[in-house]
């Protein structure tokens, strides 16, 4: 089996903040290699119920911004990677979002990663005014972004700590994926493994075009349904080098500690 990294994503909804703190404390003890939240203004699911996407239009229930949230993460770890999984480019001025990296990241010791996306969910625009364009236009607005953040992130006294990588989050889209190319340090999607190879391979060409080596890209996917981590090899073989796994309340780290368990045995 081919060696890789092992994170996870605290869910911060239908939960308290004790609750999250005692799981990412926790989380870091066990030694992950990455600590991620997301970045919605409403629950994607029901209180004690599945995840399934897409998810319902109408849910309510307690939820936690993300870069609050991440700025505490940041103060009460100590070894694994952090950051937002991923940071919706149109919610947050992006030349504000750069300061507030760079603060995050002297927070951790230099241990955030920068991920960015487009945005998918319409409720979390619409609800909060945001303009909900067509994906064409919303990777339009991502790219013009990065471009200000990283602008910015060369003109903040003090600069950040570590060097900062940046993580593009897509499920593919052509657009999405030369914009990895041409600007990410990691890339993040979801299975199944079938789907998650096409898009690797995509990528791979994506580099060869823009004269980037590939293996500068660290591949990492986003499970959040327990049958897709069974399929472990399968989405190795498709080229994932990176496994986070989704968790909610009430932060059940056990599936976690057999993938890092399966981690440090190969």
């Amino acid at each position: 089996m081919a060696r890789f990294r092992v994170g996870v994503q605290l869910h911060p909804q239908h939960t308290t903040i004790a609750e999250l703190r005692e799981a990412w404390c926790r989380a870091d003890s066990l030694g992950v290699d990455s600590l991620w939240l997301w970045d919605h203004f409403f629950p994607l699911y029901a209180k004690g119920g599945p995840y399934l996407w897409p998810p319902a239009d109408d849910l309510e229930g307690s939820r936690f911004e993300a870069w609050t949230l991440l700025a505490a993460m940041a103060a009460d770890t100590a070894r694994s990677r952090i950051g937002v999984l991923i940071s919706n480019i149109h919610f947050r001025n992006p030349d504000l979002l750069a300061d507030m990296a760079t603060t995050v990241d002297h927070v951790s010791g230099g241990r955030l990663v920068l991920g960015l996306g487009a945005g998918n969910m319409e409720r979390d625009f619409r609800e909060y005014g945001f303009p909900f364009a067509g994906t064409a236009d919303r990777l339009k607005v991502l790219e013009a972004g990065i471009a200000r953040i990283k602008n910015r992130l060369d003109r903040l006294e003090p600069r950040s700590i570590g060097n900062l990588p940046l993580l593009i989050g897509g499920s593919g889209t052509k657009v999405t994926l030369r914009l990895v190319a041409q600007y990410a340090d990691m890339w993040n999607s979801f299975g199944p493994p079938e789907d998650y190879a096409q898009q690797n391979r995509a990528l791979d060409k994506w580099c060869s075009v823009l004269g980037r080596d590939p293996h500068a890209i660290e591949r990492t996917v986003l499970l959040d349904v327990p049958e897709e981590a069974e399929r472990l090899e399968d989405f190795l073989e498709a080229g994932v080098e990176h496994v986070i796994v989704g968790c909610g309340q009430p932060f059940d780290l056990r599936p976690v500690q057999d993938l890092l368990n399966r981690a440090r045995r190969t």
